[in-house]
């Protein structure tokens, strides 16, 4: 088996460019001939990805599909989990943190210890994301994500496929360039289960902690991390180790909605 590189990657990104999300994934399937893997975080753009892998006979044996349980999670996230298992028939895998790990960051800085500083934040994405998905993608030769350019300014030159060289794998974006406004239409008129979040201003959806709702104007991604700033906010899994660094007056603080102040409603909501 040809190893996964570069070039291999340039041109599976070529290829995908003019097809749609079936034959994307068909693709995909063709041409990464070992283990596949898709990382879903249970927000829109992945669930828009899971009925695609189900319609194209891939959810089942050719693609594997898990999520990172950080044990931080919005109950919300754990119901869309259950309705999705049993929409499609299939069993989403969970890698959770390890045990040790997560036991002495509570202990050394307290259950939400992460908001002392970026510093302690980014050791707990990085106990409870970073590690679990090296594991999730221990000898896997392709990555699946959700991730579309139009998501942050981060991930503005987000490609369909990528070489990872730190990890070894193509990782395929098969949504990369996708609108917010495709990708809603897409699970409105496909009847797909999703996180009713989704509904109250919250586009992106991490950890229950770390996320807010974000208001009309503001960036997908703004509800993540607010107390750090915009440009630097990641955990990680998708841009390597962020360097946030917090500002006068963003220290944390609990998000509290303003009845006054309208928040982002997705194209299905409408």
């Amino acid at each position: 088996m040809t190893r996964p590189d570069r070039t291999m990657a340039d041109s599976l990104a070529e290829r995908l460019s003019g097809l749609d999300l079936p034959g994307r994934l068909h693709l995909i399937a063709a041409e990464i001939l070992g283990r596949l893997v898709f990382t879903t975080s249970l927000g829109v753009e992945d669930q828009a990805l899971t009925h695609g892998l189900a319609m194209a006979g891939l959810a089942k044996g050719r693609v594997e599909i898990v999520t990172l349980d950080t044990g931080r999670l919005f109950p919300e996230a754990y119901d869309t989990w259950a309705e999705t298992e049993s929409a499609y028939g299939i069993r989403i895998g969970a890698y959770a943190p390890e045990r040790t790990a997560e036991e002495a960051f509570v202990r050394e800085e307290g259950i939400n210890g992460f908001r002392r500083s970026v510093a302690a934040r980014q050791a707990c994405c990085g106990f409870r994301k970073v590690e679990p998905l090296g594991r999730a993608l221990d000898g896997a030769s392709g990555w699946l994500t959700g991730l579309r350019a139009g998501q942050s300014a981060n991930r503005a030159e987000t490609p369909l496929a990528e070489f990872d060289p730190a990890r070894g794998l193509i990782k395929l974006n098969p949504l990369a360039d996708w609108t917010r406004a495709q990708v809603d239409s897409f699970v409105r008129e496909n009847f797909i289960p999703y996180n009713v979040l989704h509904d109250r201003g919250f586009p992106s959806i991490g950890c229950a902690p770390c996320t807010r709702a974000v208001k009309l104007g503001e960036p997908e991604r703004a509800g993540r991390w607010w107390w750090e700033q915009e440009e630097k906010k990641e955990c990680g899994l998708h841009v390597g180790q962020p360097s946030a660094s917090i500002q006068p007056g963003q220290e944390p603080a609990i998000f509290e909605s303003n009845p006054d102040v309208k928040t982002r409603q997705p194209e299905f909501a409408r």
